[in-house]
């Protein structure tokens, strides 16, 4: 990340952190942009893309223009983690058949060797990050259908993290949705919702979509 940043400031980016929007409107020429932060400002810009992940909703309907029936639901994914305790005896990664909403519980390794498994899939109605140590009994269970010896008491609390999905089971399959203005009749706008883990691999390529088509 720091390479691409490095990459982007190099030809003319400039990286402004801590710095919400908190209202868009529409311009002569694109848009305009209020932030807020330790040095609020006021942006006229062309071309605005919403790549704000969990916020990208939020952030759309700050934009007094922009039709409240074009932003999808956002429906967040909580993807807890255990951490096992002690050296892996694997050396590579175990992923399981998928699960609704998932990859399922899978195991993966860090650069020291150590090995730690999730996610699993919880629905959430707001942003909380803790991970409850009760949820370890889900993990002993999918972990031992593919390695019956894991020991009680081996798993410890990880991390987690939350994926702005715009369905739930059971309803559409949609994940990824790019917005252009011909889509949502904002001038100079583009907003990717629903842009969840996989986003992040697929962040390059994404972006080379939407440069081409601008």
């Amino acid at each position: 990340m720091l390479a691409l940043r490095g990459e982007a400031e190099a030809h003319g980016a400039m990286i402004a952190l801590k710095t919400p929007v908190i209202a868009g409107r529409a311009a002569e020429r694109g848009l305009v942009i209020e932030t807020g932060g330790p040095a609020p400002m006021r942006i006229t810009a062309a071309l605005i893309v919403n790549a704000a992940g969990l916020g990208a909703q939020a952030l759309a309907r700050s934009v007094a223009a922009m039709p409240a029936d074009k932003i999808p639901p956002l429906h967040l994914a909580k993807g807890n983690y255990f951490s096992l305790s002690g050296r892996s005896p694997f050396s590579r990664l175990i992923y399981p058949m998928p699960t609704p909403g998932g990859l399922g519980v899978h195991l993966t390794l860090d650069l020291a060797g150590r090995a730690k498994f999730g996610p699993d899939v919880e629905w959430v109605d707001a942003i909380d990050y803790h991970v409850d140590p009760k949820r370890a009994a889900s993990f002993y269970a999918a972990i031992r259908t593919c390695w019956p010896d894991l020991p009680d008491g081996a798993l410890q609390p990880g991390y987690a993290g939350i994926r702005p999905k715009i369905a739930r089971p059971g309803g559409s399959s949609a994940n990824f949705l790019i917005q252009m203005e011909k889509d949502q009749g904002v001038s100079g706008l583009i907003n990717l919702f629903g842009i969840e883990s996989p986003g992040l691999t697929a962040s390059l390529a994404i972006a080379d979509w939407v440069a081409r088509r601008v």
